[in-house]
């Protein structure tokens, strides 16, 4: 709903083209910083003396701190409006990011990075609500289709940056290049998002938004430090145990919620439900293959960091290409077989990925990544348009949350479930140091890489199974 009191200038100026632009200005910033930081995880182990298994934290709590607030953010801007929660986001990450920037140590780095996740999932949790609200559902598809350009310019332009930047400058810049392109978002956001009015005799889940907070945290602390501490260790089994308590105490709360967080009844409906899942699945097997190939690019094929940044490029290259195509042509023809069709793709990439060996050439990587990207960019819009499609108006917040909690969850997941597979098979990797790889740790980890891209592999045939069973209609409304 616009506002009625905006200025005459700023209304002339708004159209749905630049509230786009806008929403995908800011939330380039959310990928850009997951691709960016990936890229040169290597060179921080060595920056800050220490090894992977603490140095996994920065990605890890960036995307666990993401997938435990983003409902809350989603449903408080269900209630105060979209454009206040997104421009707080964006602002909030300018400054966040200039802090990660000054980190002395690997624990500063990782406290600044947990806030700014809380940053991302402010900024990330309402831009889907805002393009599905400016576009009627017979452009849908191609609107989601082109912000899904933002996503894939954010994590083309990292894996290249992060080479780049860290290569000439200071990696410390990785951060710091978000403070202009923040800047420049909330400009432009401030100008051309409409505003939304308040509805009133709302409030916010409080309960609700406590225990999905404790349950998140505890699930993917289980699976991110499974090998650290030992799968049977008595701290993994009380966080399963405190997992499972407040899993069971959310679903309670929302059930019984006057005004829940998050409305249950949106997974009644069997396109939303399965289309989320998809979304899940499709993610974490995208976050195994961006977390472990620039380790392998670094570890086995020994290449700096500039050329791993080209290399990695690859993928979300080919996404970017495909995904507002994919999107334009979902509206004509709905979105089942093009979201089937594209993780059936990336699930062929992924056993050709798990086919690299150690004196693999970069062609050999660059043009298997580029099918993985392919298939997530023919994949990622149809399946965005199925979720947002199937929700009622008033839902818009808290669906788009869903969509990016799916995604950032199974980011989380992803890297642990590819690191557990990797440091099981080569626990060398956990305390690795230049020079000492030997000829045997190589096997080990190309061992390791290989079950962990069949594993991807598996997850993105879930994906595409799901998708099927998430029938899209061919035309949305509501």
């Amino acid at each position: 709903m616009r506002d009625s009191g905006a200025p005459p200038a700023i209304e002339s100026f708004e159209s749905k083209w630049l509230i786009l632009f806008a929403v995908m200005l800011g939330t380039i910033m959310g990928p850009l910083d997951a691709s960016i930081v990936n890229t040169v995880l290597p060179s921080l182990t060595n920056v800050f003396h220490t090894d992977i298994a603490i140095i996994q934290w920065v990605p890890s709590i960036y995307l666990l701190t993401i997938s435990c607030l983003i409902l809350l953010f989603g449903r408080l801007g269900d209630m105060v409006g979209y454009k206040k929660v997104f421009l707080y986001g964006v602002a909030a990450f300018i400054a966040t990011s200039a802090l990660c920037g000054i980190s002395q140590n690997v624990w500063m780095l990782i406290s600044f990075r947990s806030l700014q996740g809380l940053a991302a999932s402010a900024m990330m949790s309402v831009s889907f609500a805002i393009i599905t609200a400016a576009f009627p559902p017979t452009e849908r598809g191609k609107a989601l289709g082109i912000s899904a350009v933002g996503i894939a310019v954010g994590l083309a332009a990292g894996p290249t940056l992060g080479g780049v930047i860290t290569q000439h400058l200071n990696w410390r810049f990785i951060f710091y290049i978000n403070v202009p392109i923040g800047i420049a978002a909330l400009l432009l956001a401030s100008r051309v998002i409409p505003k939304s009015s308040r509805r009133p005799g709302q409030h916010l889940d409080l309960p609700g938004s406590l225990t999905a907070l404790v349950f998140l945290m505890s699930i993917l602390l289980y699976a991110d430090r499974g090998v650290p501490w030992g799968w049977a260790s008595a701290a993994e089994i009380c966080l399963l145990v405190i997992a499972f308590i407040f899993g069971v105490a959310f679903f309670v709360v929302e059930r019984t919620s006057v005004q829940p967080m998050l409305n249950l009844r949106l997974f009644y409906n069997r396109i939303f439900a399965f289309a989320s899942l998809s979304a899940l699945f499709s993610f974490m097997a995208a976050y195994a293959v961006l977390f472990l190939t620039p380790f392998y690019l670094t570890f086995v094929l020994h290449f700096d960091i500039e050329k791993v940044g080209w290399i990695m490029a690859a993928s979300p290259v080919a996404t970017l290409c495909v995904a507002p195509l994919s999107g334009a042509l979902s509206d004509r023809i709905g979105t089942r077989g093009l979201a089937f069709f594209g993780m059936s793709v990336a699930v062929l990439a992924l056993y050709l990925l798990s086919e690299l060996k150690a004196t693999s050439g970069s062609f050999d990587i660059m043009w298997r990544l580029s099918v993985f990207g392919l298939g997530s960019g023919i994949f990622q819009s149809p399946n965005n348009s199925t979720v947002m499609g199937n929700v009622p108006k008033a839902q818009l917040g808290v669906a788009s949350g869903i969509l990016a909690a799916m995604r950032n969850v199974g980011m989380a997941l992803g890297i642990a479930i590819a690191g557990a597979i990797l440091y099981n098979a080569a626990p060398v990797v956990l305390n690795w140091n230049p020079g000492t790889f030997t000829s045997n740790d190589v096997h080990k980890f190309m061992s390791g890489l290989h079950w962990a891209y069949i594993v991807a592999a598996l997850l993105a045939g879930a994906a595409a199974l799901t998708a099927l069973i998430a029938a899209g209609q061919r035309r949305q409304v509501r």
